[in-house]
C-alpha cells in the first residue's frame, strides 16, 4: 500500500463509524464500476474497431464534412 493511501486510510479511521462506512461503500462502488467499464471495454474492441474501419472508409469516400466548432 502506498503511503498517501495509508494516510488516507488512518485519516478515515478518525472519522465517526457511518461517515467510515459512507466512504468504504463509495469506494466499493467505485471499484465495481471501475471492473464494469474495463469489461465493457475489453467485450467490446472488436465492434470499436469496425466501426473505426467503417468511419474511415466513408471518410475516404469523401462523404464525411469538416467539423465546424463555431457553427455547433
Amino acid at each position: 500500500m502506498t503511503q498517501l493511501l495509508t494516510k488516507a486510510f488512518e485519516e478515515v479511521a478518525q472519522l465517526p463509524e457511518p461517515e467510515q462506512n459512507i466512504l468504504a461503500n463509495w469506494i466499493l462502488a467505485e471499484l465495481a464500476s471501475e471492473l464494469r467499464w474495463k469489461k465493457a471495454f475489453a467485450d467490446s474492441e472488436d465492434l470499436l474497431a469496425q466501426l473505426a474501419d467503417e468511419a474511415l472508409a466513408v471518410h475516404r469516400e469523401g462523404r464525411t464534412l469538416e467539423l465546424e466548432p463555431e457553427r455547433l
